[in-house]
Formats: structure tokens, C-alpha cells, sequence
């Protein structure tokens, strides 16, 4: 099949070359002329605008749109007036799963077909494959099965679930049409809000092992690299996230590179907002968003409220804290 791809960033590069390695034709379009030129030598062509990117299109167009999930509306403004009916507009990005549904229903009366595709892999999506989350009509996403299959890790990226029998399911390859409009941004909401909650757990243990005293106040010295790489091996926790940041670790123990302000992009307040509209407990995935607020300095102002409050009820006078405190132990 042959699809337009606009975006051309770490993903939509990604996105396109794995098309063309298997087999596809892929012609992209980003507003950076040299993200579409460093493409080139892949074999895939270039569109300067997007209403050259429709035209280099069989018909119906297939188009797959992998910009920020606030650009994502302007994208689809451009583009509806170029498209025909029968067309079809693919959302990659992490737009949130309601405005999928809103877009879907606007799209569909122009006769143009909306897939809402919530797309996992990374940076190592090329090679390992993407994961993917498909919403939208049932009839739209099987004629596209092979899109979907070639961009897949496939069968061999983990071993096949015990008790599954017969043939291989599109989800054993790595992507599943999981519902209509907006049901595979909503998978993939639920999706990044565990990484927060996965991302958080661990960097906390690592922290408490690098700070790591006994009750009596003596310190373990501990190799925090060593013990991730001996957690990669046979342990509960074995992850493709353990051996990345294991790899990270190695290479700079001390964390240089990072400032420790970690952003959010959406996925994890829209996670928390829906639990709350469904009334779903949902602390650890709430309580790593805030964290996130926290590394930003969002919390300075509260932690300097406290400070005062002390001081206005008890006295208590502001003193530097011990790099490693070790105060109120449970003994």
C-alpha cells in the first residue's frame, strides 16, 4: 500500500522507514525540509505541502498523522479540504480519546474514514516494531491490516501466552482494533499513564538505594547500576524499561546529563481525569503525575508554605537539610 505520512519527527521517521522496509511506499511530509530529505536515501519521496502529499496518493488516500497532540487539530483542517470521500486520516499521536471521537463524527460528514491509532515503540519502534492501538470502524481497520501487521514487533517479540491455541490473533502480532472512535487513544491514555506509574516506582527505589542508611545511621554503599543489572536477569520486575534504564545508567551513574524536570505530555492527567469521572481508585498513577509537578519546582511554593508554618506556630527555625536525612525511622 502506498501511505502519506505527515510528521517526519523521531516517531513518523520511524513510522515510514519500517513501512518501506516491508514492502510499502510511504511519501512524507513535514514542515522541516531537511527531516523529509534525511528520508530520501530510504527510498521514500518528499512532499513539500500537504496538498502535494494527497495528490501523491493512490486512491483512497491513507494518511497517517504523527504530530503533537495539539497540532493535531490544525493538521486535520488542512488536509479535509484536499480529501475526497472514501479517505482515509490515521491520528498516531496521543490526542486525547475524545476529541478522537469528536473528529470522527466531523470527518464522517465528508465520507473521509477516521482511525484513532495509539502507537507504542519509541525511538526503537524501526527495529523492534511498534505496538499499536486501534480505534475506529471495524471495516476500515481489516482493510488495513497490512499497515498494521507490517509496523507490528510480530509473533516473535515475546513468547506466546500460555493456554493460546490455533491460529495467532492480530494481538499476538502487536496491535489490536480494540473499539470505535476513540477506544485506541483511550487504550493508549491508560497505557502512558502505567509508564508514569512504572517510570515513578522505579526511579524511587533507585533513589532509596542510592541514599540507602541503616536504622543506625551506617550506609550502605551500594552499586545501584550492578543491582539493576541483576534485577534484568530472572527477577519480578524484568522490563525493556529496567534494561533501558540500566543502559543509562551505566553510561553516566551519576545522572549528569539531567536536570530531573521531568515533563508530562497529557496522557497521565487525562488518565487521572477519567478515573475521576468514572470514580476508578486509581493513587499510584495519580500520585506519579504529581510527582512529575513536583520535579518542575510546581511544589516550591507549598514547601516554602510549610516552612512558615512552622515557624508561625512552633517557632521552629529554618535549617539546610542533612544531604541524607535519616530522621523519623521506624524501628
Amino acid at each position: 500500500m502506498h501511505i502519506g505520512m505527515v510528521g517526519a519527527g523521531r516517531m513518523g521517521s520511524g513510522l515510514a522507514r519500517r513501512l518501506v522496509r516491508a514492502g510499502h511506499a510511504c511519501t512524507v511530509y513535514d514542515p522541516n525540509p531537511a527531516a523529509v530529505a534525511d528520508l530520501a536515501a530510504d527510498g521514500i519521496a518528499g512532499a513539500g505541502t500537504l496538498t502535494e502529499l494527497v495528490a501523491a496518493l493512490p486512491k483512497p488516500g491513507v494518511i497517517w498523522i504523527m504530530v503533537p497532540a495539539e497540532l493535531t487539530g490544525d493538521v486535520i483542517d488542512d488536509l479535509t479540504p484536499a480529501l475526497d470521500p472514501g479517505d482515509i486520516l490515521i491520528d498516531g499521536g496521543n490526542s486525547f480519546y475524545r476529541d478522537a471521537v469528536t473528529r470522527s463524527h466531523a470527518l464522517s460528514d465528508h465520507g473521509i474514514h477516521y482511525l484513532d491509532v495509539g502507537t507504542s515503540g519509541g525511538t526503537s519502534g524501526l527495529d523492534r516494531g511498534f505496538c499499536l492501538m486501534i480505534g475506529g470502524p471495524a471495516a476500515v481497520v481489516e482493510r488495513l491490516d497490512p499497515v498494521f501487521r507490517a509496523l507490528a514487533p510480530g509473533l516473535d517479540a515475546a513468547p506466546r501466552t500460555p493456554g493460546r491455541v490455533g491460529e495467532a490473533t492480530p494481538a499476538e502480532y502487536g496491535y489490536l482494533h480494540c473499539g470505535p472512535a476513540g477506544a485506541g487513544h483511550f487504550a493508549k491514555m491508560i497505557h502512558n499513564g502505567i509508564e508514569y506509574g512504572q517510570m515513578a516506582a522505579l526511579a524511587e527505589g533507585m533513589a532509596v538505594l542510592r541514599h540507602a542508611e541503616t536504622a543506625d545511621h551506617d550506609t550502605y554503599d551500594f552499586d545501584v547500576p550492578a543491582i539493576l543489572e541483576v534485577w534484568r536477569r530472572g527477577s519480578v520486575i524484568t522490563s525493556w524499561l529496567l534494561d533501558l534504564t540500566t543502559a543509562t545508567l551505566h553510561a553516566d551513574p551519576d545522572l549528569t546529563e539531567f536536570t530531573g524536570q521531568v515533563p508530562d505530555s497529557g496522557e497521565g492527567r487525562w488518565t487521572a481525569h477519567t478515573a475521576l469521572d468514572l470514580a476508578i481508585p486509581t493513587p499510584v498513577l495519580t500520585a506519579a503525575l504529581h510527582s512529575r509537578f513536583a520535579s518542575r519546582g510546581r511544589a516550591a511554593y507549598a514547601d516554602k508554605s510549610l516552612s512558615a508554618m512552622r515557624k508561625a506556630f512552633g517557632g521552629h527555625t529554618e535549617h539546610p537539610a542533612p544531604a541524607h536525612p535519616a530522621g523519623d525511622r521506624l524501628r
